[in-house]
């Protein structure tokens, strides 16, 4: 075996001891553990050439090794084989998901089960699906460079912004491309209005069309607003169980799991390997959830959406990794199979 890939498997083997006891490795430790083939004097080279490329590290009061965000990383990517679950996972998910009950609750099931699994904190990005459809229109001019565009749902409810006009605001024009608007606009829903904006605005005369592009940039706003995503979560109780883990406080993590924008931004961004995972370590994250990890997977029409756990870095990859996919993959194929 050469030198590198028997670096490889010291690594693995820190990482799996530090993972499951908690406690900086030691050479001698490792020797005992695993069957590297090798002396505990070779092993301490390995460990000090996995030292200088920055994979491991001695925290400051211990003779052992604990890997680093970089550490973990070539970790992951070795991982070529995402396991099944075993039957007893699988029956667990199959019991929870299986159950009679509308979307949202399986949604809400579907995020526990992945908290019971994995013992961390699962989220799930949830496609807000607003099925009220567009009923009416107005458009109003009301002062100089002032305008106001109301929207009616067949739900009852009314949105409006007021906005502010660069372009003239003639009453016929205004007019017009109300009832232009609204010829390609009603009767959709939000999330299929984008499509009829463009539509409509490409019928629009050249005089009106900057008009027409401001009252189309406020329409897709209050669109927008109703097709927000949200974050479920479940099981932010393990995070308070792994305290020790995070060196400053869990505090800013647990902020920024409240902070849905935040959450929703960071899994949208997450882009899936061959494996059918994304896998974002530490440092790889950004603001407060730097000294956590997320694993997600998409699920779903077109696997847009995701669902996943966030944990710290001393969190078991492989499992997690499995748990992730499984329950993905098993919830789309529910969902595929809804009316």
């Amino acid at each position: 075996m050469g030198e590198q890939p028997r670096r490889m498997q010291v690594l693995q083997a820190i990482v799996e001891d530090y993972v499951s006891s908690r406690e900086p490795v030691g050479s001698k430790a490792l020797v005992d553990r695993h069957e590297l083939g090798v002396s505990s004097a070779t092993v301490r080279n390995d460990m000090a050439a996995l030292e200088e490329e920055g994979l491991i590290v001695a925290p400051h009061t211990s003779s052992g090794r604990i890997p680093t965000d970089k550490g973990y990383r070539l970790f992951v990517d070795q991982i070529s084989e995402v396991k099944p679950l075993s039957a007893a996972e699988k029956r667990a998910v199959q019991t929870l998901l299986d159950a009679t009950g509308d979307f949202n609750e399986m949604m809400a099931r579907t995020v526990r089960a992945l908290a019971q699994l994995t013992n961390q904190v699962a989220v799930l990005q949830y496609p807000h699906v607003d099925s009220s459809t567009i009923r009416h229109l107005e458009f109003v001019s009301l002062a100089p460079h002032r305008a106001l565009v109301v929207v009616i749902l067949s739900s009852g409810q009314v949105d409006q912004r007021a906005f502010h006009v660069e372009a003239d605001a003639p009453e016929a024009s205004v007019a017009a491309l109300k009832q232009l608007f609204l010829r390609y606009l009603d009767g959709l829903t939000p999330a299929q209005a984008a499509a009829g904006l463009q539509l409509a605005l490409a019928e629009v005369p050249a005089e009106d069309r900057a008009l027409a592009l401001g009252f189309a940039a406020q329409l897709d706003q209050v669109f927008a607003a109703r097709r927000e995503d949200r974050i479920i979560m479940a099981g932010t109780a393990n995070l308070a169980r792994s305290t020790g883990d995070f060196p400053l406080s869990i505090g800013p993590i647990l902020e920024a799991l409240e902070e849905q924008v935040v959450l929703l931004r960071l899994l949208t961004e997450m882009e899936q390997d061959v494996r059918g995972l994304s896998v974002r370590i530490g440092s790889e994250n950004s603001g407060s959830l730097a000294e956590a990890s997320v694993i997600a997977a998409g699920y779903g029409p077109g696997a847009g959406a995701k669902l996943g756990v966030v944990g710290p870095t001393r969190m078991d990859y492989p499992g997690t990794m499995t748990a992730v996919r499984a329950v993905a993959r098993y919830l789309s194929r529910i969902l595929s199979q809804q009316p």
